[in-house]
């Protein structure tokens, strides 16, 4: 008898492990009310979800403060090209103060249990990229969330930073065009790529699988894509829509 219930323990770990999990795009802002992406409220909405992760975005000001925001611009003003004084002149359209790193870390930290995707954007030069992920792994650290904090980005020189600087630290890449073969000799340790390219290769979810690679796919706001990634067994999904998909 003990065999048995601990043969379903083993397999219901196993199947939990197998499910694919659900990351907030931007936080969870399509809740009601609806409030505004990469917002500290958006995030709150995600960590009552209890899903596996919610991602914000990073970029760094003119005077080095690492702020969130999905755009190059905050308003009018170009994010890189301005002081973060004032940046932070222009609320978000909920009414939240324009967002430093430090406070979205530390509101991400009143619920362990929910990963922290940080996507460190792209800047004008790998110089600029390096000072940004240097800082960002650097206050990471620092706040001790190194365990709760996974990473993507569009820029390859930035995912293979985090790599260099932070060996064990779980890094996947955005942009589309490597093959899970291309990603494994580049050293990294996954693919989150729009669910458009799987759709375009169809072998790539179980190839990355049997390389040992995370699978994601973003943004997924249909349950029918979603359906079709989940079938395939990709591991993790990226949605506008985490309440709706988080039990299909």
């Amino acid at each position: 008898m003990k065999k048995f219930i601990l043969g379903l323990a083993v397999l219901s770990t196993v199947v939990m492990k197998a499910q694919t999990q659900i990351i907030a795009h931007r936080g969870y802002f399509q809740a009601q009310p609806p409030t505004t992406e990469n917002s500290i409220k958006s995030l709150e909405n995600a960590q009552k979800l209890k899903i596996y992760g919610s991602e914000f975005d990073v970029r760094m000001t003119k005077d080095g403060v690492l702020v969130i925001n999905h755009d190059e611009h905050h308003g009018k003003m170009e994010v890189s090209e301005t002081n973060f004084k004032e940046l932070e002149t222009l609320k978000l359209s909920n009414g939240e103060k324009f967002p430093t790193l430090k406070e979205y870390l530390k509101q991400g930290k009143k619920d362990p249990s929910l990963k922290l995707i940080v996507e460190i954007k792209p800047a004008k030069t790998p110089e600029i990229e390096n000072e940004i992920t240097q800082k960002t792994l650097t206050m990471i650290k620092d706040m001790k969330l190194e365990g709760q904090s996974e990473y993507i980005s569009f820029s390859l020189n930035i995912c293979k930073q985090i790599k260099k600087l932070e060996p064990k630290f779980k890094v996947q890449y955005l942009n589309g065009e490597l093959s899970p073969e291309q990603i494994k000799k580049e050293g990294l340790d996954g693919m989150d790529y729009h669910y458009s390219v799987f759709q375009k290769n169809p072998t790539w979810i179980s190839e990355a699988k049997a390389l040992g690679l995370i699978t994601n796919s973003w943004t997924v706001n249909d349950p029918a894509v979603y359906q079709e990634l989940k079938n395939q067994g990709i591991g993790f999904i990226t949605t506008n829509i985490p309440d709706q998909l988080k039990n299909k």
